[in-house]
Parts: structure tokens; sequence; C-alpha cells
């Protein structure tokens, strides 16, 4: 479905099409109820623009974002946050993550996760079409 044919009242979740385990958990929440509340965009296919969408092209491949149908961005493990209240099967996970001990807990095992995701195995079919199936080194030096 082409995203700009889709109604804006929805939380966009930008996420990594060519890493296995993320494309994992989005298919996951796509299955899910409510799901009909989430536009999931592929930040890797070539047509994305991160400046369309207000992001930093850079920072969009670092850490997870989602922006809110108020159009408030929001990144890392409030991003997922923001996608677990639009569940109701996760509700009560947004509920506890929001609490500041939850919170710090998360978010310092995301940045983490989000540390080395660069250096993880991708999706090898689709390489071929997207400058991001390289580490996060090359990434810095194909943006500068």
């Amino acid at each position: 479905m082409n995203p700009k044919t889709q109604p804006d009242a929805r939380l966009e979740i930008f996420f990594d099409g060519l890493c296995p385990l993320c494309s994992r958990e989005i298919d996951h929440y796509r299955k899910q109820a409510g799901s009909e509340n989430l536009l999931f965009t592929d930040i890797t296919l070539p047509e994305f623009d991160a400046s369309d969408r207000g992001l930093d092209p850079i920072e969009v491949h670092h850490v997870m974002h989602v922006k809110t149908t108020q159009g408030e961005i929001k990144t890392g493990i409030d991003a997922f946050i923001s996608i677990w209240e639009i569940l109701p099967r996760y509700r009560w996970l947004a509920r506890l993550g929001k609490a500041p001990p939850m919170h710090f807990c998360l978010q310092s095992g995301y940045l983490i996760f989000a540390q080395i995701r660069p250096y993880l195995p991708r999706k090898t079919r689709e390489c071929a079409q997207s400058p991001y199936c390289v580490v996060e080194a090359d990434i810095q030096e194909l943006n500068k």
C-alpha cells in the first residue's frame, strides 16, 4: 500500500526493512488488533526521503522513530511505547514502560541494541536496491 494514499490519522512507524529482527517485529505488529491505526514506512526503500517526513536522514537509520498524529517525533523506547499504546494487547506494556525505573531499563537496553544493530546480518536479497546494507561507518560515509 502506498503511504501517500493512506490517511494521516495514524501513528507512522519508520522501520528498517532490511533488518530481519526489525522486520519480524513489524510483521508481528501488523497482525495485531489496532494495527489499522499504524502506518508502516520502510526507511530502506529507494523512494523513502527522510527530509520529506521532517526526519534527520542519518538519525532515522540509527534509532527507531515514529511520528504521532500530532506530528511529534518520538525515538527509541518512546517510539515503542507509542506503538504499544495503540495496540490493545500491549497497552499494559506501554503503562509499564512509562514508569521511570522501567523506562530507564528499557531505554538503556534499546540503546545497546541500536549500537549493535548495524552489524547484524541484513536481508541480502533486497540489498542490491538499497544503500543501507552496510555497517554504520559506511552509512556515515554515504551521507557526507
